[in-house]
């Protein structure tokens, strides 16, 4: 936790970090944009760039009228969010990152962000994160007081996750669970040794139900399976359908 007018380095990443543009480290992926911010690498990720951040603090930013915001609950977790106008988008409370100047000839009667002069519900008196944070640092000359101790930020349950990306971390987390409990058999018979290999190629594949017929035969590694049942085990295609006879 940094001290005094400098703030902490994830939230300085959150200002300057772009987001909702093209990830360069998977450029030719679809769904690349990069819509996360990794609060311990204080850098923007894309949905691709997950498994090699799984282990840290991740925020998801979302987009509202062109703008960067991200969910009140989340933030609190991080910082006081008190007197910061929220939205709703899709039964959600987000809060803007960034500053939204507006340039007003006059002010009416009502609530006015202390930044932006922008005209506010009572009793809010910031629009965005950045118009709280500027007054704070200006008036109290420390932020402390308002952090909060963050050890865990997962994404929320909505975040979508490309598909090819699941399937990659699926394949990869069973080839090394099937792989392990083979290394033990290693002194069996050839027969049993093929259908390990065989076992082995059928979860690369990663077909439905290839991945069962695997954890039930390494599951009983006793019992002897022949070619003819692994086969029938594997083919899921109905046989040829027959008419009914005539009347």
């Amino acid at each position: 936790m940094i001290m005094g007018y400098q703030k902490p380095a994830w939230l300085e990443a959150l200002y300057t970090q772009k987001f909702f543009v093209g990830c360069s480290y998977h450029e030719n992926a679809k769904k690349n944009e990069k819509n996360v911010c990794c609060l311990d690498c204080c850098t923007s990720i894309c949905p691709h760039c997950l498994p090699s951040h799984r282990f840290h603090r991740l925020l998801q930013v979302r987009r509202y009228v062109y703008h960067d915001v991200v969910r009140l609950e989340d933030l609190q977790k991080l910082i006081d969010c008190s007197n910061v106008q929220a939205y709703t988008i899709n039964s959600a409370k987000v809060v803007f990152i960034k500053k939204r100047p507006q340039n007003r000839q006059f002010k009416g009667s009502g609530n006015y962000c202390t930044s932006c002069d922008r005209s506010l519900q009572e009793p809010f008196i910031h629009c965005s994160l950045g118009c709280k944070v500027d007054f704070v640092l200006k008036h109290y000359k420390d932020l402390s007081p308002y952090l909060r101790t963050c050890n865990s930020l997962q994404l929320s349950p909505d975040f979508l996750i490309p598909q090819e990306t699941v399937d990659e971390e699926v394949t990869r987390s069973t080839v090394v669970d099937c792989d392990e409990p083979m290394s033990s058999c290693s002194g069996s018979s050839g027969s049993e040794n093929n259908m390990s290999m065989s076992c082995t190629e059928i979860v690369r594949k990663r077909r439905s139900g290839w991945s069962t017929v695997c954890a039930k035969f390494m599951a009983n590694s006793n019992n002897k399976v022949s070619d003819e049942d692994m086969a029938t085990s594997m083919s899921r295609r109905k046989g040829i359908p027959h008419r009914s006879p005539l009347c």
